[in-house]
């Protein structure tokens, strides 16, 4: 046996293929072995960082995925949150079969795909049924595939909307969607409190939105408003909800307690591993507005990380590196 270590760069996986359906497919697996309480999960730490002038924060997540019987460490660093060019991520995996280590990689590409498939889980399971339009907030990495993994989870959506600032965000938004979707368009809004009201589906993932902070309200009866962790989203959209959900509690309340508004910790009604495994449900009636929390969950990295670490080592990518020689 050998205690190489799969190296990854940024470079290696970028070219690596994982189409939306099945990333879909394996985090929808991973919450469901969480709900069946096989994988493990803590919350995860996060550490500001004690210079406010930097606006610089740190995450880190362990995880078992008890699929794939792999061990996974996460760790992230962002200074400024007004761009990505200072945002570090990686994950490590272990074998757990084995006992040994397989691969540390940038987790960029992780996390731009399984984000936005948490998204249109969410979506799937808690969209009021017949809904058909959805509009993305944000033009990220974490929101650029969004639009195409929503049309993979709900192929009857006719109306995509996007509001985005940044003219390379925008054009990737439009050219992720044409790649899995040649025939469909994307309408372009600069009115966001109308759209937002028009839409059954609203996303937000604005880092320092450049438009007015979305608030529940907003939505039409029956409307569903994701936050992936967006400073886009009004302190409060949480409480004023009709049924709340998060993909964890416990990472919510790390990470999302401005979203409960002045008074108080965040309550909320179901926790999506148990909608995904039809043990809570996504919403009590068709009129509910549904404000929901994505919170990214290592067990969901896991299986995403291994699917491009597993097609990057096959494809030659990547160094061997005998770390513990």
């Amino acid at each position: 046996m050998s205690n190489a270590l799969h190296i990854l760069t940024r470079t290696d996986l970028a070219d690596i293929d994982l189409p939306p359906a099945e990333v879909i497919d394996l985090v929808e697996d991973g919450y469901l072995a969480f709900a069946r309480g096989e994988s493990r999960c803590p919350v995860k730490l996060m550490l500001p960082i004690p210079k406010p002038e930097r606006d610089a924060v740190s995450y880190s997540m362990l995880g078992y995925d008890s699929s794939l019987e792999h061990l996974g460490f996460k760790t992230s660093y962002r200074q400024g949150s007004a761009s990505a060019d200072k945002y570090y991520t990686t994950i490590s995996l272990y074998d757990d079969t084995t006992g040994l280590p397989f691969a540390f990689m940038d987790c960029q590409r992780v996390g731009a795909a399984r984000t936005p498939a948490t998204t249109a889980i969410i979506a799937k399971h808690c969209a009021r049924e017949g809904a058909r339009s959805a509009l993305m907030l944000g033009t990220g990495i974490q929101g650029r595939n969004t639009l195409p993994y929503l049309l993979t989870a709900l192929p009857q959506l006719e109306r995509l909307r996007l509001f985005g600032t940044h003219p390379e965000g925008i054009a990737e938004s439009i050219a992720a969607l044409h790649r899995w979707f040649p025939d469909r368009d994307i309408e372009m809004v600069d009115d966001v409190p109308a759209a937002v009201a028009e839409s059954d589906i609203v996303v937000v993932a604005s880092g320092r939105a450049a438009h007015p902070k979305v608030q529940t309200e907003w939505l039409q009866p029956g409307g569903l408003l994701i936050s992936v962790a967006s400073k886009g989203v009004e302190s409060g959209a949480l409480r004023a909800a009709d049924y709340a959900i998060a993909t964890s509690a416990g990472q919510l309340g790390v990470t999302g307690t401005r979203l409960a508004g002045p008074d108080g910790q965040p309550v909320i009604d179901a926790e999506l591993p148990d909608i995904v495994a039809g043990q809570a449900a996504g919403r009590s009636n068709a009129t509910d507005r549904v404000f929901a929390f994505a919170s990214g969950m290592i067990i969901t990295d896991i299986p995403v990380a291994h699917a491009l670490a597993t097609r990057a080592v096959a494809a030659g990518r990547g160094q061997r590196v005998e770390l513990w020689t």
